[in-house]
């Protein structure tokens, strides 16, 4: 008989237990690397952590003050964190549920009414009421439907907040790549101009030269054509350059000529650091914050399973409600007229015609659609970074090549201009000359902005800079 109790004491135990409708969350598995395919790129290092604030190895000033404005104004972040203040109040309204509610009434009605049978006419009788009352009901999480609601709005609450990071990354590396196409359009003026003056220099010695019969007039014509040629460069670098400086000002909340004045001045490019630490990829599932937003969205909807699935269980609640009725004010305080009721209440459904099923098996549709999705992202972020290190470690050697080609380019063109005064070369071998080296000295400027934004693709990719924000006004 002993025994008999204790099992059926433990069967509703067991019962609840067997029936936990949700679904337990586990981390997809994923096959990642344990390095980086082939040799590592030039300039970088697998050994170390990644740096968290990268826009600090520039060693740049301006930029680090851009970054800083950036994150202190920036109206993707404040929609972001807005989004995540939604987020907050959904989770407190999910464990709201899971918390006795109640709620107070209070009317007050006069009615009028007319006996008949006292006159001929009727007998008016006029009577006030006087109603108040409290509700109280609280539903008891037997299956597990409300606490999967609050697993479901926390994991959102986590994916908004991981959102607001990953606008942070983009952010920060947008900011430093306007900034560096600012640069390296000045850059490129610069040595347009430089190029201008050495022309301007030709089309005088070629006037010279004509007028001693040294020269033809096709010559100077040429001369005009290649000085004229690269003059109408400049109108397109002024172009980039004001593009990306009203870009920058829209990333710092303000408006798109805000930092015409701070930026106009010219500037050498950021430095790049001599060595890159990268870390490992499986570093990325921790770091980047696009990948941990994937992951959140998964528990959520895994949760959401669950709550889904509670709707096939019954639901147990307790109610109750107290109240005072009166004709007279003063008389709901003298304890006349009380009320009560308080007791259990189930509600079971019977027939829903498939509706839950269906629902069920939407939820779990999303959540295969969501899983899906994070090993897109994790395939995506180990993408990114591979063709970034890629890119960067080519344009540094682009950048090497074009460096000995305009050191000879160089000589080149001093040899043909002095053969050219002493008759020995034509006007073509000079422009020739000029023109190699303006084009090339162009594609150096370009290949060295190209090795700065390349490396902040290195960054972002590798999802530096959301663990560890920079200092805000």
């Amino acid at each position: 008989m002993k025994n008999r109790v204790v099992l059926m004491a433990a069967v509703p135990a067991l019962f609840f237990t067997a029936c936990a409708p949700g679904p337990a969350y586990r981390r997809p598995m994923v096959s990642v690397p344990r390095q980086w395919p082939g040799e590592p790129a030039r300039g970088t290092s697998a050994e170390g952590a990644p740096v968290e604030q990268w826009w600090t190895t520039f060693h740049d000033a301006e930029l680090e003050s851009l970054v800083s404005r950036a994150a202190a104004a920036n109206l993707d972040l404040q929609l972001a964190a807005a989004r995540i203040q939604e987020a907050r109040a959904n989770r407190g309204l999910a464990r709201s549920n899971g918390l006795p509610q109640v709620n107070a009434a209070l009317s007050a009605t006069r009615d009028r009414k007319i006996i008949y049978g006292v006159t001929p006419a009727g007998l008016p009788f006029e009577t006030n009421f006087l109603h108040g009352q409290f509700d109280m009901s609280w539903e008891a999480d037997l299956f597990g439907r409300i606490s999967s609601q609050v697993r479901g709005a926390s994991a959102d609450l986590a994916a908004q907040e991981e959102d607001r990071r990953n606008v942070l990354v983009t952010l920060l590396g947008d900011v430093a790549t306007n900034y560096t196409l600012v640069r390296g359009a000045q850059l490129r003026l610069g040595i347009t101009e430089r190029n201008i003056g050495i022309q301007h220099e030709t089309l005088d010695l070629t006037r010279a030269l004509a007028a001693a019969g040294q020269a033809t007039d096709r010559d100077v014509a040429q001369a005009e054509a290649q000085l004229e040629l690269t003059r109408a460069g400049i109108p397109q670098l002024e172009t980039d350059r004001d593009v990306a400086i009203h870009r920058l000002g829209v990333l710092l909340g303000s408006e798109p000529n805000t930092l015409a004045g701070e930026l106009g001045v010219p500037s050498p490019l950021p430095v790049i650091p001599a060595e890159v630490p990268v870390g490992l990829p499986s570093e990325l599932l921790a770091r980047r914050p696009d990948i941990r937003r994937a992951e959140n969205q998964l528990a959520a909807a895994t949760a959401r399973i669950g709550e889904a699935r509670a709707d096939f269980f019954p639901r147990f609640s307790l109610t109750g409600t107290a109240g005072r009725e009166s004709t007279q004010l003063h008389l709901l305080a003298l304890g006349t007229g009380n009320l009560f009721s308080f007791g259990p209440s189930v509600s079971l459904p019977v027939f829903t015609a498939g509706r839950i099923r269906a629902n069920v098996k939407v939820q779990e549709a999303r959540a295969k659609q969501v899983e899906v999705a994070y090993r897109v992202a994790v395939l995506t972020a180990l993408e990114e970074t591979e063709n970034a290190l890629i890119a960067y470690s080519g344009e540094q050697e682009h950048c090497n090549r074009l460096e000995r080609a305009i050191a000879a380019d160089r000589t080149a063109l001093e040899l043909a201009r002095e053969q050219y005064r002493a008759g020995l070369a034509d006007f073509l071998t000079v422009l020739d000359a000029e023109r190699a080296l303006a084009g090339n000295e162009d594609q150096l400027a370009q290949g060295r902005t190209a090795v700065v934004t390349r490396l902040v693709s290195v960054y972002k990719a590798l999802g530096g800079g959301w663990s560890a924000p920079p200092n805000t006004p």
